[in-house]
């Protein structure tokens, strides 16, 4: 968490910049879904209660390991892009520092500060190496230098929420079978949903009814859509 102080009281951001809870937010809610409309799909083509049994868990370890390597890859490919782009930064400041200077003026004069103040500032910046690859590099680049993510810890998050929004509409069919364990998974992932739309709420702003209501409905397509499908093409076997 981060703090900034401003008329002398503190206020407080969240730290979002790892990765963590951005892969725990979308972790959680892809888990809900994904295996919701799979368990729901295979439900209405009414096979066997262990078949649904077998695809559910093998829909939440597949899906978590694929959110968990795409967290890491993603994040790690683009951090390293930041690291390359930061060092062409630092090189450029060390052998052109008069170049870096003019540019970092020109910028500060973009934002509407006089020249002679611009300069004044853009040397002092320039005055400590440190300093100045940290200001070219949130200037130019966008970048904060010492939070380029944290790629294990975004591949951790998501296997973790992935896992536990997928095993919700699985939970039913571990303990029974039928047309009660599908109506209890349907049920479940309903409540499951306006929950994690309650917490998406946390992150967002937004109003928790709305985030709440947006994630049933989408629950509810998915899963309406697939038990249809399910349902359509059929299989044949005893619950």
């Amino acid at each position: 968490m981060t703090r900034r102080r401003r008329t002398g009281q503190e206020h407080y951001h969240r730290d979002i910049q790892g990765g963590g809870a951005r892969a725990a937010v979308f972790g959680v809610s892809d888990g809900l879904v994904s295996n919701v409309s799979l368990i729901l799909g295979l439900s209405g083509a009414h096979p066997a209660s262990s078949v649904i049994r077998l695809a559910g868990l093998a829909g939440l370890l597949g899906g978590a390991f694929s959110m968990a390597a795409g967290e890491y890859i993603s994040m790690r490919a683009q951090k390293e892009l930041f690291e390359r782009e930061i060092e062409v930064e630092r090189r450029e400041i060390e052998r052109h520092p008069t170049a870096e200077l003019r540019e970092l003026v020109h910028l500060y004069e973009q934002r509407g500060i006089p020249s002679d103040l611009a300069e004044q500032l853009a040397k002092e910046v320039m005055s400590n190496p440190v300093i100045a690859l940290e200001t070219h590099t949130r200037e130019e680049l966008g970048v904060n230098p010492d939070s380029l993510g944290q790629p294990i810890q975004a591949a951790v998050s998501s296997f973790v929420t992935f896992s536990i929004g997928a095993v919700v509409p699985l939970v039913p069919f571990l303990v029974g079978g039928g047309t009660s364990a599908v109506l209890a998974a349907i049920v479940a992932a309903g409540l499951a949903a306006l929950v994690v739309g309650g917490l998406l709420s946390l992150f967002t702003g937004r109003s928790w009814w709305w985030s709440s209501i947006r994630q049933l409905l989408i629950c509810a397509v998915a899963g309406a859509v697939t038990y249809g499908l399910g349902s359509a093409v059929g299989v044949s076997g005893a619950g």
